[in-house]
């Protein structure tokens, strides 16, 4: 191959390329795609049966976490949708686009508690009713930008940051990419909320009545708190086994049918969700083989690549071998790894998500030509944070 490229890189590259033209057949693109990639590290002998049954023995929990937390949170969805939460928010979000800019601000501090999955469900959610279904496809990046931006600082935001936690990264040595992520969301938020604003204001009904159905509300809240509440109580105190067990999507699916007596939940959204929960599980794993030792040197400069690479090539075992070679400014790859996605549909685990329940989101196309303020606000982001604090290596305790 020129320059030595390995085949594994050319086949994900093709799949990458498959997915962005035929976004309407992303799910068998993705599949076709792994199933290549298999089948030439098993012809050309790199792969045994053996290897890859230890391989996949290595990466099924962060594929059963994946998958539990995308259906989970589909179901959780619709339990916020059912409580009209969001049908009284319009006449208290402020007027024009400041409406917009205001519930992208509600998904961004939403992420620094939750899970980013869960911020950018519940943020469509929201956007969908207020706006009564005709969402800008800018917006929605905006949306998923949002939620990657504001658990970029938070070792519970994102599954990257909480590996961190889990590596021994301390929680204050991410703090500080909210100095980037902070940046970052003015860039981003202003003009999507703008768009926003031409392409369908928020639809304010002064004469309505909403009636809140405070069970779901509680469901909502119970299934949240019982997610956050695990994933502390594992890290805190048995860190050693927080990659052994898909602890969080098991805590949010013991939540929902917990509390299955007293909303029975919509199992209709599941086979769609599942849908977008396997296409991402397909890209996970084709990254996951690919035979990458190391990245570059731990450097300002090649940690904001990284964040380029990570739309495209799954942040999470990019985030692997960056703990595994030590002596980065974990704050900087944090922000670089988290947001970086956001860049692309499905760059993001919040991303697929979105794209689950807004269809016209999986065009890559339209997501980059409506929603490219999410690039030069993911590097001006990291400029500014790089003016501010400098870069500062750190290795894992």
């Amino acid at each position: 191959m020129p320059g030595d490229i390995p085949i594994e890189f050319v086949l994900f590259g093709l799949t990458l390329l498959g997915v962005a033209v035929l976004h309407r057949h992303c799910l068998a693109v993705a599949l076709v795609g792994l199933a290549a990639i298999l089948i030439f590290k098993f012809a050309s002998g790199a792969f045994t049966m053996s290897d890859a049954v230890t391989h996949f023995a290595h990466e099924w929990v962060v594929l059963a976490n994946l998958f539990l937390l995308l259906l989970g949170f589909a179901v959780l969805a619709r339990h916020f949708e059912r409580s009209a939460i969001a049908d009284a928010l319009p006449p208290l979000l402020p007027k024009d686009w400041k409406g917009g800019f205001a519930l992208l601000a509600v998904v961004f501090v939403l992420s620094a508690f939750l899970d980013n999955i869960a911020a950018a469900i519940i943020g469509g959610t929201i956007a969908s009713t207020v706006f009564k279904g005709r969402v800008h496809i800018g917006f929605l990046a905006a949306i998923v930008a949002a939620a990657n931006g504001g658990g970029s600082g938070s070792v519970i935001g994102d599954t990257t940051t909480t590996m961190m936690w889990i590596e021994g990264v301390s929680p204050l040595l991410v703090l500080h990419a909210y100095i980037a992520a902070g940046v970052a969301f003015v860039i981003f938020a202003i003009p999507a909320a703008m768009a926003q604003q031409r392409h369908a204001p928020i639809i304010r009904d002064s004469h309505a009545r909403v009636s809140i159905d405070w069970t779901s509300v509680y469901i909502v809240v119970f299934i949240l708190v019982a997610a956050v509440a695990v994933n502390v109580l594992v890290n805190l105190r048995m860190p050693e086994r927080a990659d052994q067990w898909p602890f969080l999507g098991l805590a949010v699916w013991g939540a929902i049918l917990f509390a299955t007596p007293l909303r029975r939940p919509d199992w209709h959204v599941v086979p769609h969700a599942a849908g977008g929960a396997v296409f991402l599980l397909s890209l996970v794993a084709c990254a996951s083989l690919m035979p990458v030792e190391s990245l570059p040197d731990p450097t300002w400069s090649s940690t904001l690549l990284l964040g380029f690479v990570s739309s495209l090539f799954d942040n999470i075992p990019l985030t692997k071998l960056a703990l595994d070679q030590g002596g980065y400014d974990w704050g900087f790859l944090a922000y670089a790894v988290g947001f970086g996605g956001s860049m692309t549909w499905f760059g993001s685990s919040a991303g697929v998500a979105i794209a689950t329940r807004f269809d016209e989101a999986r065009s890559v196309f339209a997501w980059l030509r409506h929603g490219w303020y999410v690039a030069l606000a993911y590097v001006a982001g990291y400029f500014a944070l790089l003016a501010v604090l400098g870069w500062h290596a750190d290795e894992v305790p």
